[in-house]
């Protein structure tokens, strides 16, 4: 009997790293569906509650900024996770400075909102 030869990719160089990586994408995935469900149930709270029309638009915006926030970490994330492949395999990885600012702004942004609203109820 012959021994099998098994051919090594290019891929399974870099295994840690790899895995690393998916790792890092599942976590931004998750915080997309965090942040959707933290607004949920902010809306959810929101209209058990006598309110204001200040307090309604803002629940309404933190609602809106929250999906699109949720879209833009999945859709940054999936190509940052494409790109930070083919990087690792041509060990040329930089890091994406860029995603990560304009995803922390844009959590700032809710955030900031979450707070007011909360803040406007007392």
């Amino acid at each position: 009997m012959e021994k099998e030869q098994r051919q090594t990719t290019e891929d399974s160089k870099y295994i840690q790293q790899h895995l690393a990586n998916e790792r890092t994408f599942l976590a931004w995935i998750r915080t997309s569906i965090a942040v959707v469900g933290i607004a949920f149930l902010v809306i959810h709270l929101h209209e058990k509650s006598t309110s204001s029309a200040l307090s309604t638009a803002i629940v309404q915006w933190i609602g809106a900024l929250a999906v699109v926030i949720a879209i833009c970490t999945i859709i940054f994330s999936t190509v940052s996770y494409v790109i930070k492949t083919k990087q690792i395999n041509e060990q040329t990885f930089r890091p994406s400075r860029p995603l990560i600012w304009f995803l922390a702004a844009l959590l700032l942004l809710i955030t900031g909102l979450f707070g007011y609203y909360f803040f406007s109820l007392f």
